[in-house]
């Protein structure tokens, strides 16, 4: 009877550890994706010179879409609501990602001020992690977004 006890522990011990493996593994894959898709969108915008809003028909959006089919990548639940200095998310939808433009006052140069509209964009991406259980738990955890920000972009 000890036997079978030890046998039947050993083997939970055996499930556990490979679920918690398995978790790990899975969590990376889709960090990397997320963070690789969040730095393909600040290429791209910089590439556009900011002239990239979350539309259907924006070529910008469209490259990322692209891009973030490729990978595999979807997050159709990612929405974000705060605003900062006037700004608003733009985050489409079902887009993946969230995209907020961020003015910038004029710069000092020299002697003369420089009075070029300039701003910068915050991008955020989300990690997918599609587990009933988790996503009942922690429906909003921004420890599972990854953001980042663009260079200043003079607007056109």
């Amino acid at each position: 009877m000890r036997d079978a006890f030890g046998g039947v522990a050993n083997l939970a011990i055996i499930v556990v550890f490979l679920t918690l493996v398995s978790g790990y593994l899975a969590f990376n894959v889709n960090y990397t994706k997320a963070f690789r898709v969040k730095n393909k969108i600040i290429s791209t915008i910089e590439q556009y010179e900011g002239q990239c809003e979350v539309d259907p028909t924006n070529d910008c959006h469209l490259e990322i879409q692209s891009y973030m089919n490729s990978l595999g990548y979807n997050a159709p639940n990612l929405d974000l609501k705060d605003e900062e200095n006037g700004a608003k998310w733009d985050c489409g939808d079902g887009a993946g990602y969230c995209i907020k433009k961020i003015p910038m006052n004029s710069v000092q140069v020299g002697s003369t001020q420089d009075t070029k509209d300039r701003a910068y964009f915050k991008v955020v991406t989300q990690i997918n992690i599609d587990i009933p259980i988790i996503n009942k738990i922690l429906p909003g955890l921004k420890i599972f977004q990854i953001s980042g920000d663009t260079k200043p972009i003079v607007m056109k």
